[in-house]
């Protein structure tokens, strides 16, 4: 059933792509004032750019990742990202166009710098959301109120990265560029909650090294997100331990702190169970952890807050949401995962923590209104 679901929302996907492509081609490249065999190139130029993803998962077998060299991967984001933008400017004109037309009682055509100035517009825009979408971001440091908490985890730092989608995109520097701003927090631990790969183990291994530099006292965790299932699940969480970090697949550490303690849970992805691996399974990551300790779970998608909370985790950290990428597409992110996209939510006396994700999938690495983020949470009882 789920992987007919998967299929299903594949072919969706690839569906809303394309459509995409042919309001450009159809739409917004034949009403520009180009000779009409640049105006079918343009219109062929947009079709291909929008099924990029189905023309990666023919050659690849994955969606998002492409064995090339990172600057054309940045050109393939970058026109993905203009042919998008040209297409939701495509259907506000038309909308704007209608509604003139109505009011003057005949039809309006946009005037002939309208197209070439929104092409323009498009152009630069895209090439914001890629640049900003490749940054490494600076921390964000968030208080999480938590009753109870004992006093010697009072000020305790939880540092959060998600959603690096290591690859040839979010390469071996970037990753490095990631370390060195995470060292430099002195986190009491840094947890990563999925998608921490996009790719073969083979293809990966120099772009992942950098991790094994990640510091923090208390130690380096993940949880696995769905793309860990995507690329060899064994052999990258054996690469994972090598790399000095702790998978948490339905199981948690106690962490100490003088006579407190603190319980740091993990769930791994249902993606694993299309494969046959255990699912996510929260009875059993909390069996026999101290009742009186505050505990932290980490669970990529946040749509099983609810659950957490019922459970009596304190806090939940997840990821898998990308923040919706651009600015207004949040709600589409959100009804995907329980109505939770980004940010503090307090759900049934849980704070949970989605973030927008420290990189994204290298196949539309863009944002816009919607930054990256590498998250310090820091414990406090409150007053």
């Amino acid at each position: 059933m789920l992987i007919n679901e998967f299929s299903r929302e594949v072919l969706t996907f690839h569906a809303m792509t394309l459509s995409l492509g042919l309001i450009v081609a159809g739409r917004f490249v034949p009403r520009l004032s180009l000779p009409s065999w640049l105006r079918w190139g343009l219109a062929g130029l947009a079709v291909v750019v929008s099924v990029r993803y189905l023309v990666s998962q023919l050659i690849s077998g994955s969606t998002d990742t492409l064995e090339v060299p990172r600057p054309v991967l940045v050109a393939i984001n970058w026109l993905f990202a203009f042919v998008l933008l040209l297409a939701i400017a495509q259907v506000a004109l038309d909308v704007v166009t209608l509604l003139r037309s109505i009011i003057f009682r005949r039809w309006r055509r946009p005037a002939g710098w309208v197209r070439p100035g929104i092409g323009l517009a498009a152009l630069g825009l895209a090439a914001v959301g890629v640049s900003q979408a490749l940054r490494v971001p600076p921390p964000r440091i968030v208080p999480v109120v938590i009753r109870g908490l004992p006093d010697a985890l009072e000020g305790y730092r939880i540092l959060q990265l998600t959603d690096l989608h290591i690859s040839p995109l979010f390469d071996r520097d970037w990753v490095a560029g990631v370390v060195e701003v995470a060292n430099r927090q002195q986190a009491d631990v840094i947890v990563i909650t999925g998608d921490l790969v996009e790719g073969a183990p083979a293809d990966r291994l120099a772009d992942v090294a950098p991790l094994r530099q990640l510091q923090a006292p208390d130690g380096v965790f993940m949880s696995p997100g769905n793309h860990e299932y995507y690329f060899d699940y064994d052999t990258w969480m054996e690469i994972f331990r090598d790399l000095g970090i702790v998978p948490m697949v339905n199981n948690h550490r106690v962490i100490g702190r003088h006579d407190a303690a603190l319980v740091l849970a993990g769930v791994p992805d249902p993606t694993a169970l299309a494969l046959g691996l255990p699912g996510p399974d929260l009875a059993a990551a909390l069996a026999a952890a101290p009742q009186d300790a505050p505990a932290v779970l980490l669970d990529h998608r946040p749509a099983r807050a609810l659950d957490a909370a019922a459970a009596g985790v304190d806090l939940q950290l997840s990821g898998h949401t990308h923040g919706g990428m651009i600015g207004g597409l949040g709600g589409v992110a959100a009804s995907l995962n329980g109505g939770f996209v980004a940010g503090r939510y307090d759900v049934g006396g849980m704070t949970l923590y989605v973030s927008r994700g420290t990189a994204l999938a290298s196949g539309f690495a863009v944002r816009l209104g919607v930054p990256s983020e590498m998250t310090v949470l820091e414990l406090t009882g409150g007053s």
